[in-house]
Parts: C-alpha cells; sequence; structure tokens
C-alpha cells in the first residue's frame, strides 16, 4: 500500500511523539476536573481517538458519533449528516470533540453546533491534522496534531473508500488512484 502514496508527511514515531504532546496539553487544561466527556467523530477519528486517550491523565468518559459526507468518493458527495448520535447525557458536562481532519470545516461546525445545543459546560475541540486548503466555514480547533498541505490524505484512520486506514504513518494518495465518478 505505501507503493500507492505520493509522500509520506509523518511517521509512526511523529504521530507517537505529537499525540503524547497533545495528551499533555489536555491533560494541562483539563487537570482538577471530575472528569471530561471525549465525542470522537467516527469512523476516522478513531485510531487518533484511542492513542490520546491514553495519553490524557484525567478521568474520561467516552462516546462516539458517526458522520457521513464523502462515501467512496474523494470530495464530499453530501452534506454531511449525523447517522449514529451519541448516547451519552453531556449538559453540563466538559467536553472534548475529537475529529480526524479539518479541511472545509462543514464536519466539524455542523456536529460542534449539534452538541454544543447539548448545553455542556465547556466544549473544546481536538484535530488531528489540519489541511492547508480554503475553509467553507470560520472554525478553528482548539487542539491541532499536525498540518497538512491540499491533497488526499490516507493512514492512521483516514481512508479512501474505507481502504488505508491501517496505515501506521499519514500521507497523500496518489492522484491517478482517486477515482472522481
Amino acid at each position: 500500500m505505501r507503493e500507492d502514496l505520493e509522500e509520506i508527511y509523518y511517521t509512526k514515531q511523529d504521530i507517537k511523539t505529537r499525540v503524547s504532546e497533545l495528551g499533555e496539553q489536555i491533560t494541562k487544561v483539563y487537570k482538577g476536573y471530575d472528569e471530561i466527556t471525549i465525542i470522537s467523530i467516527i469512523n476516522g477519528a478513531i485510531y487518533f481517538t484511542v492513542d490520546i486517550l491514553r495519553n490524557i491523565n484525567v478521568p474520561i468518559r467516552l462516546d462516539c458519533i458517526r458522520v457521513s459526507s464523502y462515501g467512496s468518493k474523494p470530495y464530499p458527495d453530501k452534506k454531511p449528516e449525523i447517522s449514529v448520535s451519541i448516547r451519552l447525557g453531556i449538559k453540563n458536562q466538559h467536553v472534548l470533540l475529537i475529529d480526524d481532519i479539518l479541511d472545509t470545516g462543514n464536519t466539524i461546525s455542523m456536529v460542534y453546533d449539534y452538541l454544543n445545543k447539548c448545553n455542556p459546560s465547556s466544549l473544546l475541540t481536538c484535530i488531528l491534522l489540519e489541511k492547508d486548503c480554503p475553509r467553507e466555514t470560520s472554525f478553528k480547533a482548539d487542539f491541532i496534531g499536525f498540518k497538512v498541505p491540499d491533497k488526499f490524505i490516507v493512514g492512521y484512520g483516514l481512508d479512501y473508500a474505507e481502504r488505508y486506514r491501517n496505515l501506521p504513518y499519514i500521507g497523500s494518495l496518489k492522484t491517478e488512484l482517486l477515482n472522481p465518478v
């Protein structure tokens, strides 16, 4: 599968180091809190969420929300929709929303607004990757792992048509492998 990549931006070690740093930053922000509730946008953020949970040193509750917009195309083919919502109550809770990549901003903005309507005490966001591309929203994440160029990114949970998630590194997929149909 490595041969399908144009370039590798972050190695397994780069990711491990940065996730550890993010865990320390998040722990400092939430130090002294009784607990925080982490909401992960899956499937893309699953690897990142698991690893960052291991690096946060405060009591945690975990829930997941599933959002769809890409299907099997290399671009969003519809507005993001919540297909599976959270089960935990988050009213008056301190919530950290985790996602894999911030590109257009549509998905994270929509989920952020949805969660905010549940009246959490606080709501912060943590993004593995921030893509260097024009945004359709003005959304800014509170914690950012890495910056990536405006290419189609796969690996470490990010996919193309449900493939490449299991790569232990992050890179760009060769454009000739992207099916625009």
